[in-house]
């Protein structure tokens, strides 16, 4: 029989540290755009009230899309597990 591997994972806290810190500086960033956009662009575009709604939450739901891509090209490049 094969006896189970005993390599363990443990987290790599400065490389969390770090993903999670730009993430909060590039989300606020991101979401601060989308919101000030969507307003932006509603008025230009004369949509009031309701499209100003539906384009902020447009232009949030792609800021989503762009904060989970960071992460996981983040996460590629600093590892959160290490073998120890």
């Amino acid at each position: 029989m094969n006896a189970p591997s005993s390599s363990s994972r443990q987290i790599a806290w400065p490389s969390v540290i770090t993903v999670i810190s730009a993430a909060i500086l590039i989300g606020a960033e991101v979401f601060g755009a989308a919101f000030a956009g969507g307003w932006a662009l509603a008025i230009l575009f004369g949509l009031g009230d309701h499209g100003t709604h539906i384009l902020q939450a447009v232009l949030f739901a792609l800021g989503v899309l762009v904060m989970t891509a960071f992460i996981r090209t983040a996460q590629r490049i600093e590892p959160f597990t290490k073998r120890g």
